[in-house]
């Protein structure tokens, strides 16, 4: 489309021995005309778009598409990109295809063509139109961008993070920093990812999606402390996030505050009802108070939203075992150990249950399981006194003896991590052994 001043140039406004204006001006004056009426079309299709008035603006569209016979790119543009607001991704992709044809060199149309094959999960044919794209334009952030995304989900981490790189290289994104710190976290690089969500907080310090990313890496990695900082701060922007609510909920629950984590939950109960999660904590807040039979219902009530989630079905174990009910603990830690069958306590609180249900050969295989996951002082204690309750005294003293090397080892003796009960019952037990 030719500006109204570059038209005038070719031809001067001079008139014809008739009085008209002489061919070459004339042809000039009426291109002019035309440009400025489209571009004045365009406009206005544009403050439509901007004031999300859809209705007008594709009506438009409509309009001008018929007067030019479908040859306008712009108002396609539009459309497609209406389209894909309305989630008709497809039609979108058509539309945006349409306008490519139109003008093959512009990289904004190659671009949405991309995008809307990567919204389609097409992204491998995504990936081959980025790369179109990036022959046209080699320094467009936005290319190398999806470029990563495509990358990502096709499960090449390492070429992912080299187009990230490369994004930032050439403007630094706080969206682009966030999937990369989303990346180093698939391949379990923890440290890395944190760093990168910190750079990204740089450039948007008040993002609550981001705060509770940080808090919930720092709390992955056992920075109680700075976690909870972090998901305090994102709370203050979004009082109502239901996954920061249970985060920070989860971490008043482990320093034993449980009256002050279930106002928490409340709050995000009323956002996310159907929780497993939320139930789940909400369950163990209970048992911690002491309320069993409220444990037991808010846990199955998770359960019922996530049958599959075997830490759920691992602490009705653990609330049925304490509440004296063997047999029902016995079905739950079954349950938790088909779903998760490398986690040693599981094995541990199912030969105790065993145990009270005098099934000692079986519950003395539980224990050996256990031991083979991992050497844990509990499961050495409990199995030890199970061995000497059931006379087998001299295997009792050799798993009691590795109990005390175990403690000894790790330095937990005088532990706040040890239990009470467990200094008690290793006291009762070695005078017994004695």
């Amino acid at each position: 489309v030719h500006s109204v001043s570059s038209c005038f140039m070719k031809g001067s406004l001079t008139r014809a021995s008739d009085g008209n204006f002489a061919p070459a001006t004339a042809a000039a004056i009426a291109m002019s005309r035309s440009s400025t009426r489209r571009e004045r079309i365009n406009a206005y299709i544009h403050s439509c778009f901007t004031k999300r008035d859809f209705n007008e603006c594709l009506r438009k569209i409509e309009e001008q598409l018929k007067a030019t016979n479908g040859q306008s790119e712009y108002p396609l543009y539009i459309k497609a990109l209406i389209l894909r607001q309305q989630g008709r991704i497809e039609e979108s992709l058509t539309t945006f295809q349409a306008a490519l044809c139109l003008n093959p060199t512009n990289v904004n149309n190659l671009k949405q063509v991309g995008r809307s094959l990567y919204l389609l999960g097409r992204h491998k044919l995504a990936l081959e139109v980025f790369d179109e794209a990036e022959l046209l334009n080699s320094e467009d952030r936005e290319v190398w961008h999806n470029k990563g995304m495509c990358y990502l989900y096709m499960k090449n981490y390492d070429k992912s993070l080299e187009a990230f790189d490369t994004a930032n290289s050439i403007q630094r994104s706080d969206v682009t920093l966030s999937q990369m710190g989303r990346v180093f976290r698939l391949i379990g690089r923890e440290e890395d990812a944190l760093n990168a969500y910190m750079e990204a907080l740089e450039s948007c310090p008040e993002n609550p999606e981001l705060l509770t990313t940080v808090g919930l890496l720092f709390l992955k990695l056992g920075n109680n402390t700075k976690a909870f900082e972090y998901l305090g701060n994102s709370l203050t922007y979004d009082p109502k996030s239901a996954k920061t609510i249970l985060a920070a909920g989860s971490i008043i629950q482990d320093n034993q505050d449980m009256d002050v984590a279930l106002v928490k939950y409340r709050v995000a109960a009323m956002q996310t009802p159907n929780s497993a999660q939320l139930w789940n904590n909400i369950g163990m807040c209970f048992f911690g108070k002491g309320k069993y039979v409220a444990a037991v219902a808010c846990l199955k009530r998770a359960v019922y939203f996530t049958p599959f989630e075997w830490i759920i079905s691992y602490n009705l174990g653990v609330v049925h075992l304490t509440t004296g009910q063997y047999a029902s603990a016995f079905h739950y830690f079954s349950t938790a150990i088909n779903l998760q069958p490398t986690y040693a306590r599981a094995y541990t609180y199912l030969a105790l249950a065993l145990a009270r249900l005098e099934d000692f050969e079986n519950s003395c295989a539980a224990y050996d399981k256990a031991l083979e996951l991992g050497e844990d002082y509990l499961t050495l204690l409990n199995y030890a006194v199970t061995l000497y309750s059931n006379d087998e005294i001299e295997k009792a003293r050799k798993l009691f003896q590795r109990f005390e090397a175990v403690i000894k080892a790790h330095g937990e003796d005088n532990s706040s991590d040890v239990d009470a009960d467990v200094r008690v019952q290793a006291d009762l037990l070695r005078k017994a052994l004695q």
